[in-house]
């Protein structure tokens, strides 16, 4: 079964069961209050008759005129009476509503029955125990009990009556149920398709992805389901981009396998047919297998952090130290560009615990992009510096041929290369600025590019936690960029 149909038919069963429970609760509380209510119009009923009953007696001085009341309010079809109120209009004939379903009988002080509407027991005779609600009647001048009224209801008339109000209630409220649970199928229906939709297109947008195609989803909401079409066309997104990184690598993978084989075999060729000394063709030959073995170095350290099996070594060191060698390390390589390489460090640094080969090696790609982003006469500065006490702040500034704004969001993906550096022979694998970032980051640091553009140069800043701060290195500051 869809999953449409199963939120339409819990919609559907939700609506039919609290429709049943409705009616059920109402009929039943109905059924109740209904014994309540004749039950309380009876007690006044009751009260207000031997009110009247006590009034007569007390006017005639006895039971004489005692069919009077009686006859005026329809215990006793003895003809028509005139009564003023809401009941009969200002003139009328009260109706005799009461003869069948109610028995009246008026006992006397002696106990002997004075009058029973319906004849059952005959004036003059004992009076046996009577049904029904019982009320004292008095003598009002002398305030003595002159007798008892009994008001017995008909309950089968009663029960009959109740039956058919209670039936014809239950009917209304079922024809109610069903034209609301008609209502309820259509808007079920309706909702179900709703919620459905976006899961649908979800489903024929995946089936399209993995047939290669990229496609998106409308947001037309921002509900669950909103995010969720949003959340996948974000994923749609990054998939796009890492097939096309993947393609780039391919083609730089190759280009950069190629090149130093090509190199290779030229430099064996021209040694085998003597156009080349053993010494410069070494010299080549050796040059480009340190390349080739550069690029293996950084896929074998790529999988090496996707399988997480990223392990740091951290050990107490002077941040001013291992900055003065990595600046030794990569002067000979600068001065070989004419490239001024200079350091430029607070002396107040204090020493940290890092993981100094890995950090070395995230600098050095710094390092190594900026010579070979850098042209000859240009210069290279690394500082370092304490900011708010906390963090320890180092930068790779370099005044060569910077970066398109429209690039930096992606440099520190892996395999990105910007044109500038694709066009250059010492443009990398585009893993560099990567490597570096997951080195920092699981130092607890962040690392970040700002170029103001095409020929302006660029600044790398790695910010890394003091001692003193290393309790949040789980939450390193924002990037500032």
């Amino acid at each position: 079964m869809s999953l449409r149909w199963r939120i339409m038919g819990a919609i559907v069963l939700v609506i039919v069961l609290t429709i049943l429970i409705g009616v059920g609760i109402g009929y039943y509380t109905t059924q109740a209050r209904l014994d309540v209510f004749v039950d309380r119009i009876g007690e006044e009923e009751a009260n207000r008759l031997a009110r009247n009953l006590s009034r007569e007696y007390t006017d005639a001085g006895g039971w004489q005129t005692v069919d009077g009341p009686l006859t005026e309010a329809g215990y006793i079809s003895g003809g028509p009476t005139v009564r003023e109120g809401p009941e009969t209009g200002e003139h009328g004939s009260s109706e005799s509503f009461h003869h069948n379903p109610v028995r009246v009988v008026i006992v006397g002080a002696d106990g002997r029955v004075v009058v029973d509407n319906l004849s059952e027991l005959s004036p003059g005779t004992m009076a046996p125990e009577l049904d029904g609600r019982s009320v004292t009647l008095f003598d009002l001048t002398a305030n003595q009990p002159v007798g008892r009224l009994y008001l017995d209801v008909n309950q089968e008339f009663l029960s009959t009556e109740s039956h058919g109000f209670l039936s014809t209630i239950l009917t209304v409220s079922l024809i109610g149920g069903l034209l609301t649970a008609g209502a309820g199928i259509l808007l079920a229906a309706w909702m179900s398709k709703r919620i459905t939709a976006p899961v649908t297109a979800l489903t024929e947008a995946t089936q399209a992805i993995a047939q290669g195609d990229t496609t998106r989803l409308p947001v037309t909401s921002s509900d669950e389901l909103g995010r969720m079409s949003a959340a996948f066309n974000q994923m749609t997104t990054a998939l796009e981009t890492q097939r096309n990184l993947r393609r780039r690598l391919i083609n730089d993978v190759s280009h950069e396998l190629n090149t130093p084989l090509s190199v290779i075999q030229l430099e064996a060729k021209g040694l085998r047919d003597g156009l080349q000394t053993p010494e410069d063709a070494s010299e080549h030959i050796i040059g480009e297998v340190d390349r080739l073995r550069g690029l293996v170095t950084d896929l074998n350290w790529l999988a090496e952090t996707d399988h997480g099996e990223l392990r740091l070594t951290f050990q107490p060191g002077s941040i001013c130290e291992l900055l003065t060698t990595e600046v030794e390390r990569w002067q000979p390589q600068a001065r070989a560009r004419q490239i001024e390489l200079s350091l430029r460090a607070s002396g107040d640094l204090p020493d940290m615990d890092l993981d100094r080969v890995r950090i070395s090696q995230a600098l050095g790609n710094l390092v190594s992009n900026a010579i070979g982003s850098t042209d000859p006469g240009g210069s290279i500065g690394i500082s370092a510096d304490l900011e708010d006490d906390d963090w320890l702040a180092i930068s790779v500034t370099d005044d060569g041929i910077g970066v398109d704004p429209a690039d930096l969001p992606n440099l520190f993906d892996r395999f990105y290369r910007t044109d500038q550096s694709r066009s250059r022979e010492a443009g990398g694998t585009g893993l560099g600025l990567a490597i570096t970032r997951t080195i920092v980051e699981a130092h607890g640091g962040t690392v970040w590019l700002e170029s103001a553009g095409p020929g302006q140069g660029a600044t790398v800043s790695i910010r890394l936690p003091l001692p003193s701060a290393q309790g949040s290195i789980a939450s390193p500051p924002p990037d500032p960029s």
